[in-house]
Protein backbone atom coordinates (compact mmCIF):
# COMPACT_ATOMS: atom_id res chain seq x y z
CA UNK A 1 0.00 0.00 0.00
CA UNK A 2 1.38 3.38 -0.99
CA UNK A 3 1.30 6.43 1.25
CA UNK A 4 -1.30 7.96 -1.04
CA UNK A 5 -3.63 5.02 -0.57
CA UNK A 6 -2.92 4.95 3.17
CA UNK A 7 -3.83 8.63 3.45
CA UNK A 8 -7.11 8.12 1.59
CA UNK A 9 -7.94 5.08 3.70
CA UNK A 10 -7.03 6.98 6.87
CA UNK A 11 -9.41 9.75 5.92
CA UNK A 12 -12.14 7.22 5.25
CA UNK A 13 -11.59 5.66 8.69
CA UNK A 14 -11.60 9.07 10.40
CA UNK A 15 -14.83 10.08 8.67
CA UNK A 16 -16.44 6.82 9.76
CA UNK A 17 -15.23 7.45 13.32
CA UNK A 18 -16.78 10.91 13.23
CA UNK A 19 -20.10 9.47 12.10
CA UNK A 20 -20.01 6.81 14.80
CA UNK A 21 -19.16 9.38 17.47
CA UNK A 22 -22.06 11.52 16.27
CA UNK A 23 -24.41 8.52 16.38
CA UNK A 24 -23.19 7.68 19.87
CA UNK A 25 -23.71 11.25 21.08
CA UNK A 26 -27.20 11.44 19.56
CA UNK A 27 -28.56 8.39 21.38
CA UNK A 28 -31.59 9.58 23.42
CA UNK A 29 -30.13 8.11 26.61
CA UNK A 30 -27.25 10.59 26.42
CA UNK A 31 -29.63 13.55 26.68
CA UNK A 32 -31.63 11.85 29.41
CA UNK A 33 -28.49 11.21 31.46
CA UNK A 34 -27.60 14.90 31.30
CA UNK A 35 -31.10 15.83 32.45
CA UNK A 36 -30.92 13.33 35.31
CA UNK A 37 -27.49 14.55 36.40
CA UNK A 38 -28.71 18.16 36.49
CA UNK A 39 -31.72 17.09 38.56
CA UNK A 40 -29.50 15.09 40.94
CA UNK A 41 -27.24 18.08 41.42
CA UNK A 42 -30.22 20.32 42.18
CA UNK A 43 -31.72 17.83 44.64
CA UNK A 44 -28.36 17.34 46.35
CA UNK A 45 -28.03 21.10 46.81
CA UNK A 46 -31.57 21.38 48.16
CA UNK A 47 -31.03 18.39 50.47
CA UNK A 48 -27.87 19.94 51.87
CA UNK A 49 -29.78 23.12 52.71
CA UNK A 50 -32.67 21.18 54.26
CA UNK A 51 -30.34 19.08 56.43
CA UNK A 52 -28.63 22.23 57.68
CA UNK A 53 -31.98 23.82 58.60
CA UNK A 54 -33.18 20.58 60.22
CA UNK A 55 -30.08 20.44 62.42
CA UNK A 56 -30.62 24.09 63.38
CA UNK A 57 -34.24 23.29 64.28
CA UNK A 58 -33.14 20.33 66.41
CA UNK A 59 -30.65 22.54 68.22
CA UNK A 60 -33.31 25.19 68.79
CA UNK A 61 -35.67 22.61 70.31
CA UNK A 62 -32.89 21.19 72.46
CA UNK A 63 -32.07 24.70 73.73
CA UNK A 64 -35.77 25.42 74.46
CA UNK A 65 -36.15 22.14 76.32
CA UNK A 66 -33.00 22.79 78.33
CA UNK A 67 -34.25 26.27 79.21
CA UNK A 68 -37.69 24.90 80.12
CA UNK A 69 -36.15 22.25 82.38
CA UNK A 70 -33.97 24.90 83.98
CA UNK A 71 -36.91 27.23 84.69
CA UNK A 72 -39.04 24.36 86.04
CA UNK A 73 -36.23 23.16 88.30
CA UNK A 74 -35.61 26.69 89.49
CA UNK A 75 -39.33 27.22 90.17
CA UNK A 76 -39.49 23.99 92.15
CA UNK A 77 -36.42 25.06 94.08
CA UNK A 78 -37.91 28.48 94.91
CA UNK A 79 -41.26 26.94 95.82
CA UNK A 80 -39.56 24.40 98.10
CA UNK A 81 -37.60 27.17 99.77
CA UNK A 82 -40.78 29.21 100.25
CA UNK A 83 -42.58 26.20 101.79
CA UNK A 84 -39.69 25.22 104.00
CA UNK A 85 -40.41 27.59 106.92
CA UNK A 86 -42.05 30.84 107.93
CA UNK A 87 -40.87 33.94 106.12
CA UNK A 88 -41.22 37.64 106.47
CA UNK A 89 -43.63 39.54 104.26
CA UNK A 90 -40.72 40.92 102.25
CA UNK A 91 -39.31 37.41 101.70
CA UNK A 92 -42.74 36.11 100.69
CA UNK A 93 -43.12 38.93 98.16
CA UNK A 94 -39.66 38.14 96.79
CA UNK A 95 -40.59 34.46 96.37
CA UNK A 96 -43.76 35.48 94.54
CA UNK A 97 -41.83 37.77 92.19
CA UNK A 98 -39.35 34.98 91.42
CA UNK A 99 -42.10 32.44 90.84
CA UNK A 100 -44.04 34.88 88.63
CA UNK A 101 -40.95 35.60 86.56
CA UNK A 102 -40.12 31.91 86.26
CA UNK A 103 -43.72 31.12 85.27
CA UNK A 104 -43.48 33.66 82.43
CA UNK A 105 -40.22 32.10 81.23
CA UNK A 106 -41.81 28.63 81.40
CA UNK A 107 -44.86 29.82 79.45
CA UNK A 108 -42.68 31.54 76.85
CA UNK A 109 -40.50 28.43 76.39
CA UNK A 110 -43.54 26.15 76.14
CA UNK A 111 -45.14 28.49 73.61
CA UNK A 112 -41.95 28.60 71.48
CA UNK A 113 -41.67 24.80 71.47
CA UNK A 114 -44.87 24.37 69.43
CA UNK A 115 -43.79 26.31 66.31
CA UNK A 116 -40.26 24.92 66.63
CA UNK A 117 -41.62 21.36 66.57
CA UNK A 118 -43.80 22.25 63.57
CA UNK A 119 -40.78 23.64 61.70
CA UNK A 120 -38.79 20.52 62.53
CA UNK A 121 -41.64 18.31 61.29
CA UNK A 122 -41.84 20.18 57.99
CA UNK A 123 -38.07 19.98 57.53
CA UNK A 124 -38.03 16.25 58.33
CA UNK A 125 -40.76 15.64 55.74
CA UNK A 126 -38.89 17.75 53.19
CA UNK A 127 -35.71 15.81 53.90
CA UNK A 128 -37.48 12.46 53.46
CA UNK A 129 -38.99 13.61 50.17
CA UNK A 130 -35.63 14.92 48.91
CA UNK A 131 -33.92 11.63 49.80
CA UNK A 132 -36.67 9.65 48.06
CA UNK A 133 -36.29 11.85 44.99
CA UNK A 134 -32.52 11.35 45.07
CA UNK A 135 -32.96 7.57 45.30
CA UNK A 136 -35.46 7.62 42.42
CA UNK A 137 -33.09 9.65 40.24
CA UNK A 138 -30.21 7.33 41.06
CA UNK A 139 -32.29 4.29 40.07
CA UNK A 140 -33.37 6.02 36.87
CA UNK A 141 -29.78 6.92 36.08
CA UNK A 142 -28.64 3.31 36.53
CA UNK A 143 -31.45 2.06 34.28
CA UNK A 144 -30.70 4.70 31.63
CA UNK A 145 -26.98 3.94 31.73
CA UNK A 146 -27.70 0.22 31.31
CA UNK A 147 -29.92 0.99 28.33
CA UNK A 148 -27.22 3.22 26.84
CA UNK A 149 -24.57 0.56 27.33
CA UNK A 150 -26.74 -2.00 25.56
CA UNK A 151 -27.68 0.28 22.65
CA UNK A 152 -24.14 1.61 22.18
CA UNK A 153 -22.30 -1.70 22.47
CA UNK A 154 -22.11 -2.32 18.73
CA UNK A 155 -21.13 1.29 18.06
CA UNK A 156 -18.36 1.17 20.64
CA UNK A 157 -17.13 -2.14 19.28
CA UNK A 158 -16.92 -0.67 15.78
CA UNK A 159 -15.11 2.40 17.14
CA UNK A 160 -12.53 0.15 18.80
CA UNK A 161 -11.95 -1.80 15.59
CA UNK A 162 -11.68 1.36 13.49
CA UNK A 163 -9.28 2.91 16.00
CA UNK A 164 -7.02 -0.10 15.63
CA UNK A 165 -7.23 0.17 11.84
CA UNK A 166 -6.41 3.87 12.11
CA UNK A 167 -3.28 3.09 14.10
CA UNK A 168 -2.19 0.54 11.49
CA UNK A 169 -2.72 3.00 8.63
CA UNK A 170 -0.98 5.86 10.44
CA UNK A 171 2.05 3.66 10.99
CA UNK A 172 2.49 3.40 7.23
CA UNK A 173 2.55 7.16 6.64
CA UNK A 174 5.61 9.36 7.03
CA UNK A 175 5.75 11.77 9.97
CA UNK A 176 5.73 14.73 7.58
CA UNK A 177 2.65 13.63 5.66
CA UNK A 178 0.87 12.51 8.82
CA UNK A 179 1.43 15.93 10.41
CA UNK A 180 0.10 17.63 7.28
CA UNK A 181 -2.91 15.35 7.32
CA UNK A 182 -3.70 16.09 10.98
CA UNK A 183 -3.49 19.84 10.39
CA UNK A 184 -5.76 19.66 7.36
CA UNK A 185 -8.18 17.31 9.12
CA UNK A 186 -8.69 19.78 11.94
CA UNK A 187 -8.97 22.72 9.56
CA UNK A 188 -11.46 21.12 7.16
CA UNK A 189 -13.58 19.05 9.54
CA UNK A 190 -12.23 15.69 8.42
CA UNK A 191 -11.99 16.28 4.66
CA UNK A 192 -8.21 16.59 4.57
CA UNK A 193 -7.43 14.59 1.41
CA UNK A 194 -8.72 14.89 -2.13
CA UNK A 195 -7.89 13.16 -5.43
CA UNK A 196 -7.07 14.69 -8.74
CA UNK A 197 -9.74 13.62 -11.23
CA UNK A 198 -8.61 14.78 -14.60
CA UNK A 199 -7.55 18.34 -13.88
CA UNK A 200 -10.10 18.93 -11.09
CA UNK A 201 -9.49 18.22 -7.37
CA UNK A 202 -12.30 16.04 -6.04
CA UNK A 203 -13.25 18.18 -3.03
CA UNK A 204 -12.67 21.87 -3.80
CA UNK A 205 -13.62 21.33 -7.48
CA UNK A 206 -11.52 24.25 -8.73
CA UNK A 207 -10.20 23.47 -12.22
CA UNK A 208 -6.42 23.58 -12.44
CA UNK A 209 -4.62 25.74 -14.94
CA UNK A 210 -2.67 23.77 -17.59
CA UNK A 211 0.69 24.77 -16.09
CA UNK A 212 -0.47 23.75 -12.60
CA UNK A 213 -1.83 20.46 -13.86
CA UNK A 214 1.44 19.73 -15.69
CA UNK A 215 3.55 20.40 -12.58
CA UNK A 216 1.31 18.31 -10.32
CA UNK A 217 1.02 15.45 -12.80
CA UNK A 218 4.81 15.17 -13.01
CA UNK A 219 5.50 15.72 -9.31
CA UNK A 220 5.00 13.63 -6.16
CA UNK A 221 1.77 11.69 -5.93
CA UNK A 222 1.21 13.23 -2.47
CA UNK A 223 1.19 17.01 -2.72
CA UNK A 224 -0.94 20.02 -1.79
CA UNK A 225 -3.87 21.54 -3.64
CA UNK A 226 -2.86 25.05 -4.76
CA UNK A 227 -6.38 26.33 -4.09
CA UNK A 228 -7.78 24.81 -0.89
CA UNK A 229 -4.44 23.49 0.49
CA UNK A 230 -5.76 20.04 1.27
CA UNK A 231 -3.53 17.06 0.65
CA UNK A 232 -3.88 16.24 -3.04
CA UNK A 233 -3.34 12.73 -4.40
CA UNK A 234 -2.33 12.93 -8.04
CA UNK A 235 -1.99 9.19 -8.80
CA UNK A 236 -4.83 7.08 -10.14
CA UNK A 237 -4.22 4.12 -7.83
CA UNK A 238 -7.45 2.78 -6.40
CA UNK A 239 -9.69 4.88 -8.64
CA UNK A 240 -12.47 3.10 -10.44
Amino acid sequence: MTEATALLDLQDVDLRLLRLASSLASLPQQKRLKTIDLARKKVASELSGIVGKRKDAEMEIADLRAALDHYRDKAAEVQAEADASAHTHREIMDFERQLTSLAKHIEKSEFALGPARDRLGRLERAERNARLTSERLEAEREATQSSLDADSRSLRSEIVELSRERGRLAAGISAEHLASYERARKRFGGLAVERLRGNVPSVCRVKLQPSQFHDLAHGDEVTECPYCHRILITSEEGQE
